[in-house]
């Protein structure tokens, strides 16, 4: 019997039950609380396999894109799911993918955006208000569902030490000078809890490479700035082969202080942003299964590379 919903909204307090479901039902999972949110929702990891490859896969950095996460989560479970019964994911066994990987997936980085867009958050709890009021001077922007933010009005995928300051400069120019429901860097760079929690982590994992989930556009990104990352561009060039998506470079206004850029910058490693999906975010949990299925491929082969 499956363990992750597919065919509902993923709420912040659905996906904790959800990892604490799967751990019960494999024990051979592991999990941990990277952070608590400003309003007191935990960040929290999944890890599966002992391999020496490591792989950092991310979800849901902004609210609107919660689709993502149930990706990670459901992968997570089909992975583990088929080593316990000695299966194949992907036309490859299992236990292989284990054996060679340990694979750190964090499915929600922003719980408490998720649980406004999906109804958690409703009127009149102090949150929707907070909110409300950070939205205001938007109007353009429709709320709660082009909400992109973290609670405090922070767009987490603007917080890193990457460029952060010419990230600044073009979002500010675009209006985005105080907390909105989008595109807002903060005051500084890693200044936000759940940013900061996942830099730190990543720093302890220390992994070969990275994929943050995003939506939507059917596209892959792999770049930052002009840094020449053995093995990027191959790597990409067989994710969009697997996937149907295309293989691009970042435009100018977006190019800067994201996740991959940081890691790419700090690592010299492959890391890649993924913008699954097509339409209008935020996506509909029906599109669930064709994301699924465009990504699997990408998924299995990150954790394992190419053949060299």
């Amino acid at each position: 019997m499956s363990v992750v919903p597919t065919d509902i909204p993923m709420t912040s307090a659905l996906c904790e039950e959800t990892i604490d479901r799967l751990l019960k039902t494999y024990p051979f999972l592991r999990s941990e609380t990277l952070t608590t949110t400003a309003y007191g929702r935990p960040v929290r990891t999944l890890v599966v396999g002992n391999g020496e490859r490591k792989v950092l896969y991310s979800a849901a950095h902004h609210a609107n894109e919660w689709i993502t996460t149930v990706v990670l989560l459901k992968f997570v479970e089909e992975l583990a799911e088929a080593v316990q019964s000695g299966g194949q994911l992907y036309g490859v066994e299992a236990r292989n993918i284990v054996n060679a990987a340990t694979l750190h997936v964090v499915p929600m980085v922003d719980p408490d955006g998720v649980d406004l867009v999906t109804g958690a958050v409703q009127p009149g709890m102090l949150e929707y208000e907070a909110a409300s009021r950070i939205a205001d001077p938007f109007p353009d922007i429709p709320f709660p569902e082009g909400w992109k933010a973290n609670l405090l009005g922070v767009d987490l995928n603007l917080q890193y030490p990457a460029g952060w300051l010419l990230a600044r400069e073009i979002k500010f120019s675009e209006g985005f000078d105080r907390p909105a429901p989008r595109d807002y860097v903060g005051r500084a760079p890693l200044n936000q809890r759940e940013t900061i929690a996942l830099a730190a982590y990543t720093e302890k994992v220390d992994p070969d490479l990275v994929i943050a989930w995003h939506t939507q556009g059917g596209v892959i990104y792999w770049q930052f700035r002009d840094y020449q990352i053995p093995g990027a561009r191959t790597l990409g060039e067989e994710f969009s082969r697997l996937s149907g998506y295309e293989l691009a470079e970042v435009p100018y206004e977006s190019s800067f202080a994201g996740y991959k850029d940081w890691f790419i910058q700090n690592f010299r490693r492959p890391g890649f942003t993924i913008e699954a999906g097509r339409g209008e975010n935020p996506l509909p949990i029906s599109q669930f299964d064709e994301i699924y299925r465009d990504n699997l491929g990408i998924l299995v082969t990150a954790a394992l590379g190419l053949p060299s």
